[in-house]
C-alpha cells in the first residue's frame, strides 16, 4: 500500500458518465481518494453518504473528493443518482490503480480467501504527494476524520 510522502503517479479512469479522469486534471488541489469494495452495499452507502453529507466542507476547503471501485460505469451511475452523491466515482474494472496503490487485496471470509478492495483512503497534497494514509476506513466516519485532519 502507497505510504505517506509518496508522489502518486498519473492515472485515467472514467467516471459514471463515460468521462476520462486523470490525477494530473486535480494538480494545484487537495485531492481525497478512497477506496471501496461495491456499489450500493451497507458499507459502501454508508461511507458514500458520509463524504455526500460532508462534501460542502470538503468544497469549502477546495478539496476534490474520488471514489473508485472495481464497479462499471453504469452501476456508478444507479449509485450516484439513487443516493445523490455529488462526487466524482471512478471504475477500475481493471484494477489498474487499485494494484498501483496496493488496495486489491488478499481477504477472508469464513476462511475461505479471495481477492477484493480494502477501504482505504488516500488524500494527496496539490502536488500529488500522499499526505494521509487511512487503513481500513471507517464507512461512517471516514469523511469526518479526513475533514479533522485537514
Amino acid at each position: 500500500m502507497l505510504q505517506i510522502g509518496t508522489q502518486v503517479q498519473n492515472f485515467s479512469l472514467k467516471d459514471a458518465y463515460g468521462k476520462i479522469h486523470q490525477l494530473s486534471d486535480y494538480l494545484g488541489k487537495k485531492v481525497v481518494i478512497y477506496f471501496y469494495p461495491k456499489d450500493d452495499t451497507p458499507g459502501c452507502t454508508a461511507q458514500a453518504c458520509a463524504f455526500r453529507d460532508a462534501y460542502d466542507d470538503f468544497k469549502k476547503a477546495d478539496v476534490v473528493v474520488i471514489g473508485i471501485s472495481k464497479d462499471d460505469s453504469k452501476s456508478h451511475k444507479k449509485f450516484i443518482e439513487k443516493y445523490n452523491l455529488p462526487f466524482i466515482l471512478l471504475s477500475d474494472e481493471e484494477l489498474v490503480v487499485a494494484n498501483q496503490f496496493g488496495t486489491w487485496v488478499e481477504k477472508s471470509m469464513y476462511g475461505k480467501p479471495y481477492m477484493g478492495m480494502s477501504r482505504s483512503t488516500f488524500v494527496l497534497n496539490e502536488k500529488g504527494f500522499i499526505t494521509h494514509v487511512f487503513e481500513k476506513a471507517s464507512p461512517s466516519e471516514n469523511a469526518s476524520e479526513i475533514l479533522s485532519a485537514l
